[in-house]
């Protein structure tokens, strides 16, 4: 075989094999962050704590991911984006090892501090890695690969979550990340190549760093705890006027900074912004679905928290069956009209989900829930690929950082919405029946509707672009 086509073939197997290892990463990274969720009761009573105590250990995952995104995806652009990748697979699956083992709840915590660390290293790189390793015109189609290793993470973890609590107890969850990150640690290091940082003279931005990360906990922070706080409250209001100050602060540092951790010219491309401002839209919707539906459902309907899995599921499994079809196609024809009819049939799930009515079928809530994945699916993968198209080749990290960061802000906008909206409306009404809860389940998801409308705008006014 001639060496030409030898070379060829090996690079098309090494490509799809760096997809496999980000996919593994991506898959248990989303499996991680959906089963926590399923086992915190069983977490509260084995170590006889309180319900606020055990949030933290959500909490402080997401706290430290959506601060430190950027600052590992500007690391990976100084330093290589697969050493830091390689190391958030280690302190990932050691930290997994502590959670499983910790022997209170405050050294769970702790360990889930630690799991964050790795878990920010792996998102922040992992998309700039795979627009690396595969050419334009098949970037939407890995980036929809990735995505829908995301969705079934989170369609696996509450499932797998409840029957590994329920056969070999809580801290087997954990546990489970360790095969999983040993395999795909392993073909991480075997295919994913190893690049020269793009400059050695540009430097690292610790003040501008630490402003940053200091300024979105604030925020996200305040966002996320002001429905059990009171909006109103002096910690509250503290909180946001802070992060006010900080994220001020820090735009007037990255500014004048040699060195800046964010590339703020990055916001002056239409295209970049457009996508960044999508996808935190996209991502309101996603969550306000994820907080509002288990209230319709358990306390409106009286369902069972396994039926409310299965039900739940529906989303997140057509959303993996289409990211990859429509990443594909927005390789061919554009992102322009696959990320519009995203948002508009996402918009028309969730008015759906507003008017259902208190005696809705099984069916119709889930078939609602699927118009919703699917909504969501044909637009995730075209717009993550003409976002991180639309950033040049040194900064394919900060790109990918501030993509996982959209995501995390967007979780925390759409839970604190659609929190805002249901407690507000719960409080204005009259207590001792259920009606109550499906007013505010509906004022919800017709905010929702609302702002998926929004995202629709976002994506006719951009450009329609192929493999930038």
């Amino acid at each position: 075989m001639p060496e030409a086509a030898s070379t060829r073939i090996a690079g098309l197997e090494r490509k799809w094999w760096v997809l496999v290892a980000i996919g593994a990463s991506t898959f248990m990274s989303a499996l991680d962050t959906s089963v926590i969720n399923t086992v915190l009761p069983v977490v509260t009573r084995d170590f006889n704590t309180q319900v606020a105590t055990v949030e933290w250990t959500v909490i402080i995952y997401l706290l430290l991911v959506s601060g430190l995104l950027p600052v590992f995806g500007r690391l990976g652009d100084l330093h290589g984006h697969k050493p830091i990748f390689i190391s958030g697979f280690l302190l990932f699956i050691f930290s997994s090892v502590l959670c499983g083992f910790a022997p209170s709840v405050w050294m769970l915590i702790a360990a889930r501090g630690f799991q964050a660390l790795g878990a920010a290293m792996l998102s922040a790189n992992s998309p700039a890695i795979l627009t690396k390793s595969f050419p334009a015109n098949q970037r939407g189609q890995a980036l929809g690969m990735q995505a829908t290793m995301t969705y079934l993470g989170l369609t696996v973890g509450p499932i797998l979550g409840g029957w590994l609590t329920d056969q070999l107890g809580w801290r087997t969850v954990f546990f489970i990340n360790v095969p999983v990150g040993l395999l795909a640690l392993l073909l991480s290091l075997r295919f994913i190549k190893h690049e020269a940082p793009a400059t050695r003279t540009e430097g690292f931005d610790w003040f501008g760093a630490l402003v940053f990360m200091a300024g979105l906990v604030a925020l996200l922070l305040g966002l996320n705890q002001g429905h059990n706080w009171g909006w109103g409250s002096p910690a509250i209001l503290g909180l946001l006027a802070a992060s006010i100050a900080l994220l001020a602060l820090f735009i007037y540092i990255e500014r004048r900074s040699q060195s800046p951790l964010m590339d703020l010219g990055l916001f002056r491309r239409g295209l970049f912004s457009a996508s960044i401002s999508a996808a935190v839209l996209n991502y309101i919707c996603v969550y306000s679905i994820l907080f509002l539906m288990p209230f319709y459902l358990i306390e409106g309907r009286g369902f069972t928290p396994s039926q409310t899995g299965l039900l739940l599921s529906a989303q997140p499994l057509i959303m993996a069956i289409v990211a990859p079809a429509s990443g594909t196609l927005s390789d061919r024809i554009g992102i322009r009209l696959p990320c519009s009819i995203g948002m508009l049939i996402l918009a028309s799930g969730l008015f759906w989900l507003s008017r259902l009515p208190p005696a809705s079928s099984t069916q119709e809530i889930a078939l609602a829930m699927a118009v919703c994945g699917l909504g969501i699916g044909i637009f995730i993968s075209p717009n993550n690929s003409a976002l991180m198209g639309s950033a040049p080749h040194n900064r394919q990290g900060i790109a990918a950082g501030l993509m996982a960061t959209a995501r995390n802000v967007g979780m925390v906008l759409g839970i604190g919405l659609s929190g805002a909206i249901y407690t507000t409306v719960i409080a204005h009404s009259y207590s001792g029946s259920a009606q109550p809860i499906f007013s505010a389940v509906s004022a919800g998801f017709l905010a929702a509707s609302i702002v998926a409308l929004l995202g629709l705008l976002v994506s006719l006014v951009r450009g329609n672009v192929k493999a930038p």
